[in-house]
């Protein structure tokens, strides 16, 4: 399968069962990023901000997405919502192998939470700060999920994000093991794929 990061917070997930787009952002939502213009079978957001909502800015082709998804119900914040609302995490499952967003977690998981995202192959994870979760959390969270692949999204990055969220070096200087940079803003993930902190290219 190929996973193609769009910046912030939003992926394409191409899969032999279908092509599912997470997390699309309104056009101008986010400083630095181009509007969008995407394909898929089905779009999912993980809550109502508009620089996670956008589903009008994704082409859906009308056919069968035969991808199986699982939700969690969560907090944007560490208040139960009080301060952002809900959020919703996903996990996705095609091709034999589970992959997880986490939309803009606010808060630690609790034990259930954590039961159910065991035995990932790789983890779409917050770790820019402010909105969500930031950097010591996320690593937190990675060292009790133990995902095969970790890949960090809503975070500040050159030319691109929001001026309050830190910086993705702020995150991989944390990290253990090893951080892949790849030249594009995609990857392939196959049983194959070795255990690695993967850096997607932004697509100016």
């Amino acid at each position: 399968m190929i996973i193609r990061w769009n910046g912030h917070s939003c992926f394409t997930v191409e899969t032999a069962q279908g092509t599912v787009v997470l997390d699309p952002y309104a056009p101008d939502s986010v400083p630095g990023l181009p509007a969008l213009d995407l394909k898929g079978d089905a779009v999912l957001c993980s809550h109502g901000h508009a620089d996670h909502s956008a589903a009008d800015q994704v082409t859906l082709s009308g056919g069968t997405c035969a991808v199986a998804v699982e939700e969690i119900p969560c907090y944007h914040d560490k208040v139960q919502g009080a301060k952002r609302g809900p959020n919703t995490i996903r996990i996705l499952s095609a091709e034999g192998m589970r992959m997880a967003h986490l939309g803009d977690l606010g808060h630690p998981l609790d034990l259930e939470q954590v039961e159910k995202l065991k035995n990932l192959d790789a983890l779409m994870i917050p770790v820019g700060g402010f909105f969500t979760i930031d950097a010591a959390q996320a690593k937190e969270i990675v060292e009790e999920l133990k995902p095969r692949v970790v890949i960090p999204m809503h975070y500040r990055g050159e030319g691109f994000g929001y001026d309050i969220l830190a910086p993705l070096d702020d995150y991989l200087s944390l990290v253990d093991g090893p951080i892949v940079r790849y030249p594009g803003n995609s990857m392939e993930l196959t049983p194959e794929t070795f255990a690695q902190t993967a850096v997607l290219a932004c697509p100016l």
